[in-house]
C-alpha cells in the first residue's frame, strides 16, 4: 500500500485548515490512541469507500470513572501516527484535553437514555454521556460524512445511532465487525496488560459467545452454553442475549450476546451476532 502524506492537526485551527483542503465527503474515525488492527480495519474500511480520511486521537477524560484507567491509558502517539501513514489516513487530529474542553468540564451534555442504563452503562454509570458528548462535540468539529465505528462496542455503537437518528446529525454512521487475534481474542488496546495466564483465561470470553451462538434451546440454552464456557477466574461483569438493538432477547431469530469481564485488573468486553433458535 503506498504511503500518503499525513497532516498532524493539534489544534482546532490547524483542523479546520486541513479539513478545508479535502474534497468531497470525508471519513472519520475516532480512537483514543494506542492503535492496534482493529483500529487499521476501521481506517480500511472508511479508504475503502474512496474518501479522504480523518483520524482524531483522543484520550476523553469524560467517559472515565473514578476508579478507571485514565492515567493508565496507554499513549503512543508516534506509533499511532506511523500506522495511520501506513494505511493511508489523510489528517490525524490529536488534540489536548483543553482543545476539547476549553471551558474545563461542560456543564451541557448529551443525554444518552436509557439504554445507557444497562449493561456497560450499569456498570460504569455516566460513561456513555462522557462517549456521546465527545462524538457529537468531534462531529461538529470536523463535519465527516461517515463515522466508523467497531462493533466490538457494541452498546456504544447502538448509542451513537440512535443519538445520530434522534437529533438530525448529518452523518452517516458505519458499523465495522470486530477484529480478533488468531487465538479469538477481540482486540483491544487493554489486552497488553494481561499476562501470559491471565490471556489463557480471557480467551474463555470468545469460546463463550462461540458456544452461545451454536447452542439451541432458545434464549436460556444460548445462556447456558456460555456461561458454562467461563471459568473461575474470570470475574463476570454481566453475560445477557438481547435483541439486536439491545432490548429484550427474542425467543428465536437474530439477536446479539454480550460479555463483560475481568480477568486480574483487566476489564475486557466482547459480543457476537446470534441466531436464537428453538
Amino acid at each position: 500500500m503506498p504511503v500518503r502524506e499525513l497532516t498532524l492537526a493539534t489544534t482546532r485551527a490547524e483542523l479546520a485548515r486541513a479539513r478545508a483542503s479535502l474534497a468531497g465527503p470525508v471519513g472519520l474515525v475516532m480512537t483514543m490512541g494506542a492503535l492496534h488492527e482493529g483500529h487499521a480495519e476501521l481506517i480500511r474500511h472508511a479508504r475503502a469507500r474512496d474518501v479522504p480520511v480523518i483520524v482524531t486521537i483522543f484520550v476523553n477524560p469524560l467517559q472515565f470513572g473514578p476508579h478507571e484507567d485514565l492515567s493508565r491509558y496507554p499513549r503512543t502517539l508516534d506509533a499511532d501516527l506511523d500506522l495511520c501513514r501506513a494505511e493511508g489516513v489523510d489528517v490525524v487530529f490529536a488534540p489536548a484535553v483543553d482543545e476539547i474542553y476549553p471551558h474545563g468540564e461542560p456543564a451541557v451534555r448529551v443525554d444518552p437514555g436509557p439504554l445507557a442504563t444497562v449493561l456497560e452503562g450499569a456498570s460504569r454509570p455516566g460513561h456513555f454521556d462522557g462517549v456521546l458528548t465527545v462524538v457529537l462535540k468531534v462531529f461538529n468539529v470536523v463535519r465527516p460524512d461517515f463515522a466508523f465505528f467497531g462493533e466490538k462496542d457494541y452498546q456504544q455503537l447502538a448509542l451513537i445511532r440512535a443519538m445520530v437518528a434522534d437529533l438530525d446529525v448529518g452523518v452517516r454512521i458505519v458499523g465495522v465487525p470486530t477484529v480478533r487475534e488468531p487465538d479469538g481474542l477481540a482486540r483491544s488496546s487493554r489486552n497488553r496488560y494481561l499476562s501470559a495466564e491471565q490471556r489463557e483465561l480471557a480467551l474463555s470470553l470468545s469460546r463463550a459467545l462461540r458456544a452461545g451462538a451454536s447452542a439451541t434451546g432458545g434464549p436460556a440454552g444460548v445462556l447456558a452454553a456460555a456461561r458454562a464456557e467461563i471459568p473461575a477466574g474470570v470475574e463476570v461483569d454481566y453475560l445477557a442475549l438481547t435483541d439486536p438493538r439491545l432490548g429484550p432477547a427474542p425467543e428465536r431469530g437474530p439477536a446479539r450476546l454480550l460479555v463483560a469481564a475481568r480477568v486480574g485488573t483487566t476489564r475486557l468486553i466482547d459480543n457476537t451476532l446470534v441466531e436464537v433458535a428453538p
